[in-house]
């Protein structure tokens, strides 16, 4: 039976939401639009009559009539019989839309002021949650170069060109797939310059100008800025409470037909959820029905804090595309990473490559065959120090900051706040006085959503982020103490983050 929303429930969901900002019709068709993007209202809802709504909030029916015809326009409200229109996601553009205004550059996100990447002009002393990764296994790493330095001679004479990898690398990814129960062979691999730069070859190996992307929402910032620049339009899909939302995905797929649906199955970034066996087998089955090709990108799957144990999503579906990388299990300056596919879809990869590069630099691949058949040594002293940090975050949290909600992750590298009022780009904004960079919660969403969120990562020792929440919460304080401040920063552009 499909979902209707009462007058009185969507009442309670939009909270104080006049503020005489604006027109009354606009603000209360831009709390629900937001509603929609944060998953609070689920896709393919009813809301209520006009007449009940006016009646629930004390409003004139012109305030109701013109607020659903704004969200029609927009694309978040379908034509109903009646007044009653049921909630949905609007088709973009990739040239921006009238719902969104224009879209980022496809160059990536603007740096808000002060906020630069780490290691370039990144300003003295600031405590860094703007990134989510952690410093190399020094020792482990030195010693893979040092292994690879002594096979390098045998390579050098051949032309160094290769655009499926090395086959070392590529052996040695393969049986770690076989071992986690997906049969695979070198020839089902192609290795990459990250997994960034594996993304990249997907969406433009298999999808076109404008064709559909469904995404998780929120997602990650760098796959939207990837979708983007192809000029293919993300399909968001919100979660639903504290998982997967697999009937709106199912819809989604059903009636939008997207081309690929580009997921983080394991310890999502950034809420850190992890999709159970049984949800991984529904999509596969769902993504096959609609001729849409998973996505999945397992970056973060080594990093299982809790021991959960799940397959991944390659052993559900044989149309099932993995990306894989070493920047969150060792360190983000190796730049290897893979793709796991069929082999005919890996020969259409390799081929489409060339326009972007002719192959990765062997030293790195040599060295990255080591790390992947030797992952287990420095994997267990990883997992002790992150679930120390994990826990020592949530305490200092908790006590500092008891506004704030935040479910612990069972893996990954950060959790996902939820914040006690719409502050996240203005706490951000303001963060470089109080000595720390953040990522504020909208850059991991589109047209504005995820202002109630903000992404902690937990790669930094306690001491460090005692810092940052004491650091927090007197920005916090700040915006509290003064309202105003707080609406003029949430203007601000988004920080670029990894």
């Amino acid at each position: 039976m499909a979902a209707a929303l009462t007058a009185l429930a969507l009442s309670r969901l939009l909270g104080p939401w006049n503020t005489g900002t604006g027109p009354a019709y606009r603000e209360l068709a831009d709390v629900v639009r937001l509603l929609i993007l944060d998953g609070r209202i689920p896709l393919d809802t009813a809301l209520p009559s006009e007449r009940a709504l006016c009646a629930a909030l004390d409003v004139s029916r012109t305030t109701v009539t013109a607020a659903y015809s704004s969200l029609r326009e927009q694309g978040f409200l379908s034509s109903g019989q009646g007044s009653r229109g049921r909630t949905r996601i609007p088709e973009l553009t990739p040239f921006g839309s009238a719902l969104f205004g224009p879209q980022p550059p496809s160059t990536g996100a603007l740096a808000a002021p002060g906020l630069t990447a780490p290691g370039l002009t990144a300003p003295d002393g600031l405590v860094d949650l703007a990134y989510s990764a952690l410093p190399a296994s020094g020792e482990v790493v030195h010693r893979a170069f040092a292994a690879a330095l002594t096979e390098l001679p045998a390579l050098l004479p051949g032309f160094g060109y290769d655009a499926l990898g090395l086959l070392p690398l590529r052996q040695a990814v393969a049986d770690r797939y076989t071992a986690a129960g997906v049969p695979t062979q070198p020839g089902q691999v192609m290795v990459t310059s990250g997994a960034q730069h594996a993304l990249t070859i997907i969406i433009r190996t298999l999808a076109d100008r404008q064709d559909r992307v469904l995404v998780e929402h929120p997602s990650y910032p760098h796959a939207l800025d990837a979708i983007r620049s192809a000029k293919c339009r993300p399909v968001p899909v919100a979660f639903a409470g504290s998982g997967w939302d697999l009937p709106a995905m199912e819809t989604a797929m059903a009636q939008q037909k997207p081309k690929l649906a580009y997921l983080v199955p394991d310890f999502h970034n950034p809420t850190g959820l992890i999709m159970p066996d049984a949800q991984r087998r529904q999509l596969a089955r769902a993504a096959a029905a609609a001729g849409t090709v998973l996505v999945a990108d397992e970056t973060l799957r080594d990093l299982n804090l809790d021991g959960t144990a799940t397959t991944p999503l390659a052993g559900f579906g044989s149309t099932v595309v993995s990306v894989g990388s070493l920047s969150k299990s060792h360190w983000g300056g190796l730049r290897t990473g893979w793709i796991r596919a069929s082999e005919s879809m890996i020969q259409r990869f390799a081929a489409a490559r060339t326009t972007l590069d002719l192959g990765g630099p062997v030293m790195e691949q040599l060295a990255a065959a080591h790390l992947v058949r030797a992952l287990e040594e420095p994997l267990p002293a990883l997992l002790q120090t992150l679930r120390r940090n994990r826990s020592a975050l949530l305490d200092l949290l908790a006590k500092h900051l008891p506004t704030w909600q935040v479910a612990p992750p069972a893996g990954g590298l950060s959790v996902w706040c939820r914040l006690p009022a719409p502050i996240s780009t203005a706490l951000t904004v303001l963060a470089p006085d109080y000595g720390i960079r953040l990522a504020a919660g909208p850059r991991f969403g589109i047209g504005g959503a995820f202002e109630r969120n903000l992404r902690l990562p937990f790669t930094l020792p306690p001491d460090k982020l005692e810092v940052a929440v004491l650091a927090l919460r007197a920005a916090q304080d700040r915006l509290d103490a003064a309202p105003q401040l707080r609406r003029s920063l949430t203007q601000a552009p988004a920080v670029a983050i990894a």
